[in-house]
């Protein structure tokens, strides 16, 4: 008899949803001393992080690069042939990691002695669950505690076939089924900006349609500006203030109407169309009217500091608890709720959330942004340093880097930092630590980095800040 075929009456701790934020959370609360009950439709944990999302879109993006560079290696004279692209075997090799991955945590399920449920979950009231496993067979779970982490999903334009072949969401758009010759991707955030550069390395004409007047809306558009000056030159246009009013689906292509803010309509064909417009939380279909939770306008659960609920046995995490939707914050609150669910003293405060656009080049930035505290009128301080003096990117081959420090000009405690350029994601963690510790610049400024290296630009955007 297998996990799934045992009867289980009570759980000490049921974790709904075994993404990032819920087999953390699961594993965490083992290592306290909780008997858990883990439930998720999937063969093995992940969720869309390691399925549909982070670590796919990575894979292709590593393959992106390894394309770009094939390119413009020719500018230091080392020239390749170009670089043909076998996309079934591109398809397996992601596929395969994903699996390695989702493998592992299966067998660290099992070596934790977690009782895996392959299904679905509903609150019958606030200590019932009614649960539809994979297998056909419904019953009822009780539980003390429970941790909801069940995620989000990608926003669809309505009136648009769920199995539509050439209209997809970044789900479809990483089953790679194939590398369509022009590509139309709707929104300019970061999903539609790392996919849209993955397809246009793979030989795409991509084109991006933004109904702002900016890509990446809310982040630093000096960041901004670097990716886009390099964007342009991959892909076929940007098209910004520009909203889609019409999709046609038809034999071969999708007509696009596209509308300017002159309301100027225009129309184009695409072979396929990648709608990216953002993702909404997974909290519909929880029977959450069964229990006092509360949720937000934007359909998020509204939790305290310890990740509880309006009931204070029941937590949640993740996506479904509030933007910023990435996984590291949900792998942060799943630490929280877990430590609380035994009573520990625990609290989600961080004071800097990392956020990075795996593009070309990588994006990155933490705590405050120059454009968010012109909008709060908040006093600061800048040292901005472009990359083209650092000996590090200059032998990559790569000058249009940036590194900003934002720090607050009476106490010169660092209040934010921004990357953009090869490697940003890694950098960033520098920030990180160091607004967590309540670091000021000189910190940052008396810290010996190594050379040559792209986190000396953090060191020299610190000495900016120096007054002799």
């Amino acid at each position: 008899m297998n996990q799934a075929e045992k009867k289980i009456d009570r759980t000490q701790l049921v974790v709904i949803g075994a993404g990032p934020g819920g087999y953390a959370a699961a594993f965490k609360a083992v290592e306290l001393g909780l008997s858990v009950t883990l439930i998720d439709p999937e063969i093995n944990p992940g969720g869309v992080c390691l399925h549909r999302g982070c670590i796919p879109s990575k894979a292709l993006l590593h393959v992106a690069k390894l394309v770009s560079e094939a390119e413009e290696s020719e500018a230091i004279g080392v020239r390749f042939v170009k670089p043909t692209i076998d996309v079934a075997q591109v398809r397996d090799w992601k596929n395969g990691v994903v699996e390695t991955l989702t493998g592992g945590l299966g067998n660290k399920v099992k070596k934790l002695k977690i009782t895996y449920l392959r299904g679905t979950a509903q609150f019958k009231d606030s200590h019932t669950l009614n649960l539809s496993l994979v297998d056909g067979v419904t019953r009822e779970l009780a539980f003390d505690q429970a941790i909801l982490a069940t995620g989000s999903r990608p926003i669809m334009l309505p009136n648009i076939a769920a199995d539509s072949q050439r209209i997809i969401d970044s789900t479809g758009a990483l089953d790679l089924v194939d590398v369509p010759e022009s590509l139309l991707v709707i929104g300019g955030g970061y999903i539609g900006l790392e996919l849209g550069s993955a397809y246009a390395a793979m030989g795409s004409k991509v084109s991006v349609v933004e109904m702002t007047n900016g890509l990446l809306p809310g982040c630093d558009r000096d960041l901004v500006s670097v990716l886009k000056r390099r964007l342009e030159k991959k892909f076929a246009s940007i098209l910004l203030n520009t909203k889609v009013v019409d999709l046609k689906e038809q034999k071969g292509s999708v007509q696009v109407t596209l509308e300017d803010k002159q309301g100027e309509q225009t129309s184009k064909r695409f072979k396929k169309v990648l709608i990216a417009i953002g993702r909404k939380p997974n909290t519909e279909s929880l029977g959450l009217e069964n229990t006092t939770i509360v949720k937000d306008k934007k359909n998020f659960i509204v939790v305290d500091g310890q990740q509880r609920t309006a009931e204070p046995h029941i937590f949640a995490i993740g996506d479904i608890a509030g933007e910023p939707m990435l996984a590291h914050k949900a792998y942060a609150e799943a630490s929280v709720a877990a430590e609380a669910a035994v009573g520990r003293k625990a609290v989600f405060d961080p004071r800097a959330i990392p956020a990075v656009v795996f593009t070309d080049p990588e994006i990155a930035w933490c705590g405050l942004t120059e454009s968010a505290a012109r909008e709060q009128k908040i006093k600061i301080k800048t040292a901005k340093i472009p990359w083209r003096g650092n000996g590090r990117a200059l032998t990559l081959g790569r000058d249009d880097g940036m590194t900003k420090l934002i720090v607050d000009p009476e106490t010169d405690r660092l209040l934010g930092m921004a990357v953009a350029g090869p490697g940003a994601g890694e950098l960033i963690a520098e920030g990180v630590v160091a607004m967590e510790m309540a670091a000021v610049s000189e910190d940052l400024r008396q810290s010996i980095h190594p050379h040559p290296t792209l986190s000396e630009t953090v060191f020299d955007a610190a000495q900016m800040f120096f007054k002799p």
